[in-house]
């Protein structure tokens, strides 16, 4: 039988996993709710550009929504932020309905969030429904991928990724999230906002930590900017010598003075290679390299889908990647 599933969020991610749950045998799209006026009322394959009507209409009200479609499960892409998806997850447990999330404050929220993580995980429980954050990153390419490697190694004293992204061809919010065409001075004023910046690796880094025993004293995340040498361009912008072109960001765990865990992200307009890469140092010690790297938004959104019908499957509570069955590829059938 179909998975019934609703979407929470209609943005530039939200849209993409409409597009390959409509693709994918397996779904059934029953409702879609989102708080833009624009959006709602009209056809949700109009919004997220299918190219074909999906019969279902955009609502913004969520528990009115539920009660009519009555979904099995709901992809959930609105924030980052945990404490701004509090309310939002609320409204979707107190129907109790399981939820997959691309909040990347979620993805590992143990450390950083704990009282809204205990607080999301209450309510899940109490629904007897399970809740899961996940993405490419956080929620893959920079925590599970290298604790799922560490399994094949006898002993892991460090662990390092590099995540190096030409934003050129990444779309517009994504360059701006970057800090594309500001200034080195306004840059650090949105990195004190907190307007600026990826927002996963302390999460990342925790998720390692815990998987792999590291007792880790303390974690850091430091934001740079990188600066144009010369003018570079995408479809959306132009950036001159001088101002910044992205961001350089490194989140580390530290074990006393020594860099146990190293989490290394470039993403700027006109990086000559993009790639993904995870060294382990231990034995043995492994180095593996995604040349090309994974595609942020179609791999999140591909991770978001794939774990629709995982999530179905596992107890209730909050969940992260480090507790679900292996991700897979959902092709539509259950064996």
């Amino acid at each position: 039988m179909a998975i019934r599933v609703m979407f929470m969020g209609l943005g530039p991610i939200g849209c993409a996993v409409v597009k390959q749950v409509a693709g994918r045998k397996g779904f059934k799209i029953v409702a879609a709710v989102d708080v833009d006026p624009g959006k709602v009322g009209k056809d949700l394959g109009d919004v997220a550009g299918v190219g074909r009507k999906l019969r279902v209409k955009v609502t913004s009200d969520v528990k009115a929504t539920i009660k009519a479609a009555k979904p099995d499960v709901v992809a959930h892409c609105t924030v980052s932020s945990i404490k701004a998806a509090v309310p939002q997850f609320e409204a979707l447990l107190a129907s109790r309905v399981p939820v997959v999330s691309s909040t990347e404050e979620l993805s590992y929220p143990w450390r950083a969030n704990r009282a809204a993580a205990k607080k999301i995980d209450e309510m899940a429980k109490k629904a007897k429904v399970a809740v899961l954050g996940t993405g490419i990153n956080p929620g893959f390419a920079m925590d599970a991928l290298p604790i799922t490697l560490s399994g094949i190694c006898a002993d892991v004293q460090k662990v390092e990724v590099d995540r190096i992204q030409d934003a050129s061809i990444r779309r517009l919010p994504f360059q701006k999230k970057i800090g594309a065409t500001l200034t080195p001075a306004q840059f650090d004023e949105l990195v004190k906002t907190k307007a600026v910046r990826h927002v996963g690796l302390t999460e990342s880094v925790s998720m390692i930590a815990d998987a792999m025993g590291f007792k880790v004293d303390r974690i850091t995340d430091i934001i740079q900017p990188k600066i144009a040498t010369e003018r570079v361009q995408s479809q959306f912008l132009t950036v001159e010598p001088g101002q910044v072109c992205g961001i350089v960001q490194d989140g580390v765990g530290y074990r006393g003075k020594d860099a146990v865990i190293s989490l290394h992200m470039e993403a700027y307009l006109g990086a000559p290679e993009t790639f993904d890469e995870v060294r382990l140092t231990g034995s043995p010690n492994l180095r593996v390299r995604a040349h090309g790297g994974y595609h942020g938004d179609v791999a999140t959104a591909s991770i978001v889908v794939n774990s629709l019908p995982k999530v179905l499957e596992v107890k209730p509570g909050l969940h992260t990647m480090r507790s679900m069955p292996l991700p897979s590829f959902f092709r539509g059938t259950v064996a």
